[in-house]
């Protein structure tokens, strides 16, 4: 991917593809601004190098036009956040669009409308990445939350400007923080997994499994690895249908020497609804009627031990239900193990998605080497997939 810092954009309007899927609440504030702030640096050094920006993004999965999904809630907290006055426009293609993309001045930036509510967005379609292109004589992505999104403006759009199009700040150290776990890691290296399904991250942990020195599996996948050693676990989350998958990854771990590290002590209560009668059990103790929601501190305090001479550690998903305040000390207590390793010089990259959001919530986001904003796009980079919005932006000029 050609860098951004060799891009020629003075006088130019440059067309930069965000990721502003953030978190809000029902009065339209957002929560979480992180994937905002993340693209900053791109948006302000174009602006510095004296281009016009026009941003578009994705915000939820609407259908169709809806207002609860309208990016123009964005607009206030996008112009303090720029100190400079945003220009919302109440559609993506069309002859408003066209009309104020085409006026920009250099330092100008605009805001178009959620690409969503354009149902050729998700489609791919060519027509109408070919209108969103002639709002600009530059392309620059930088939301690799959706790089894995065979979508208009992630993978049809890039081809429109086969010699001027550039990975952003953020997305390139998207991808420079991933290939360290992947391809760079230095050992000891353990991958911290947690989240509710096994399914989600197998491809990941038969991808990862050969790099490792040690697997921690914690959230609500541990207990399909626990029942497939054959430990109880009550009426805690579990997919049957993968305990198969789940004996083949120990198995491949055994013969390779790396230790899988799961829970020891969970935090149960009958159901997820209940968490006045939470309380913190040995996982021998699983019973029928309890439901373990979160790893418990001997767990935690098992994971520092193991995790003690690590010099880089992945971690993606949480521990436990941690929106929930009686199931988030084991992902609170990970965060606080985690950011102890990283002051003491080992890499740690923090996965997008619920980690990250977890992290965020918890107050340990700046503890980490990197928090990666995206969730799905990382596991299938991780997973070693090609991502569409990547590779369109390797594609050379025919």
């Amino acid at each position: 991917m050609k860098s951004l810092k060799d891009a020629q954009v003075a006088g130019k309007t440059v067309f930069v593809r965000v990721d502003f899927n953030v978190p809000m609440d029902n009065d339209g504030n957002i929560t979480d601004d992180r994937r905002i702030r993340s693209t900053l640096p791109t948006i302000q050094w174009l602006l510095d190098q004296g281009a016009a920006v026009v941003l578009a993004s994705h915000l939820g999965r609407p259908k169709g036009h809806d207002p609860k999904y309208s990016l123009k809630q964005l607009h206030n907290p996008l112009s303090e956040m720029l100190g400079r006055d945003v220009f919302f426009v109440e559609e993506c293609v069309g002859p408003q669009a066209l009309h104020v993309c085409k006026n920009l001045e250099p330092g100008d930036v605009a805001l178009l409308e959620n690409l969503r509510f354009y149902e050729e967005e998700a489609q791919g379609n060519p027509e109408f990445a070919a209108e969103l292109s002639w709002t600009a004589q530059v392309y620059v992505n930088d939301a690799f939350g959706t790089a894995h999104r065979p979508h208009a403006s992630v993978s049809v759009l890039p081809t429109y400007f086969p010699k001027d199009k550039y990975a952003g700040f953020l997305l390139s150290a998207e991808i420079e923080n991933a290939e360290r776990v992947l391809n760079r890691a230095e050992k000891p290296y353990f991958a911290v997994i947690g989240g509710a399904k096994v399914a989600d991250k197998i491809p990941l942990l038969e991808k990862l499994l050969p790099r490792l020195s040690g697997l921690v599996v914690g959230g609500g996948m541990a207990f399909t690895f626990l029942k497939a050693r054959g430990k109880p676990i009550g009426d805690s989350l579990c997919e049957d249908d993968h305990i198969e998958a789940a004996q083949r990854i120990m198995l491949r771990a055994q013969e390779r020497s790396i230790p899988v590290i799961l829970p020891v002590d969970v935090v149960v209560a009958p159901s997820i609804d209940q968490p006045e009668k939470a309380q913190t059990i040995d996982v021998a103790d699983l019973k029928p009627g309890m439901m373990a929601l979160d790893i418990g501190p001997k767990t935690v305090a098992l994971i520092e031990e193991k995790l003690a001479s690590a010099k880089t550690v992945l971690w993606n998903g949480p521990m436990g239900v941690f929106e929930q305040e009686a199931f988030a000390d084991g992902t609170k207590g990970i965060a606080e193990v985690l950011s102890r390793l990283r002051a003491g010089g080992t890499f740690v990259l923090v996965g997008g998605g619920d980690t990250a959001n977890a992290v965020d919530k918890l107050s340990h986001a700046d503890n980490f080497s990197f928090v990666s904003t995206g969730g799905g796009a990382l596991l299938e980079y991780l997973e070693g997939k090609t991502l569409p919005g990547i590779a369109a932006l390797k594609q050379s000029a025919e």
